[in-house]
């Protein structure tokens, strides 16, 4: 990955993910948020368009109501699992390919769109760049070699791939932004992680 444009925050480093997970092949849904939270408070309405303006918290909540519903267990992927599946074991996309692959500000017509529309990653994983950008489980830090502690201790909490008004630069594999946990954006929705158990 060494022709990838980076920003300070998102050096190369090495991450071993331990133990294998099944990810939702598209953000929630609003459809999918309002069956287990019982109300739908997003911005851009639609059944089929993206969960937005749900803070961090809400997100982690969506997640545990719908573990205990399935008696299975869900939750946000971390940042290494999202960007491993972003990249589906290969390169970051190319900027020429992105229109195929993402709504963003060039092709969004200023807002989100239903999901898996465009083209979905080698996995069959739609809309992880563009559409609305995903929180991830972990804290933010700008460096990544960070301790455990201080990661877990951020008020901060990771954002990724970018968002139905994000220019090319925001919609990259290692593109990394941030938010307060308790704030809610109307380009920031979700995706889960079902762990596996056995």
């Amino acid at each position: 990955y060494e022709n990838e444009m980076r920003q300070d925050d998102e050096k190369p480093h090495n991450v071993i993910i331990e133990r294998g997970f099944y990810m939702s092949a598209t953000e929630v849904t609003q459809a999918q948020w309002t069956a287990v939270m019982g109300h739908n408070k997003s911005f851009h309405k639609g059944d089929s368009l993206p969960a937005e303006k749900m803070s961090w918290k809400e997100a982690v909540v969506f997640c545990e109501k719908l573990s205990e519903r399935e008696g299975k267990t869900y939750r946000l992927p971390t940042e290494a699992e999202w960007e491993y599946a972003c990249r589906a074991d290969g390169e970051s996309l190319a900027m020429d390919e992105l229109k195929k692959s993402a709504w963003y500000a060039m092709n969004s017509r200023g807002r989100t769109q239903p999901v898996a529309q465009k083209q979905p990653n080698a996995w069959g994983l739609y809309d992880l760049l563009g559409n609305v950008s995903e929180w991830c489980a972990d804290g933010y830090v700008a460096d990544y070699a960070a301790n455990a502690e201080a990661v877990a201790q951020s008020r901060s909490k990771v954002i990724r791939g970018g968002a139905y008004d994000s220019f090319p630069p925001a919609c990259r594999a290692e593109a990394r932004t941030n938010g307060p946990a308790a704030y809610k954006y109307t380009q920031t929705g979700f995706r889960v992680v079902l762990e596996i158990t056995h």
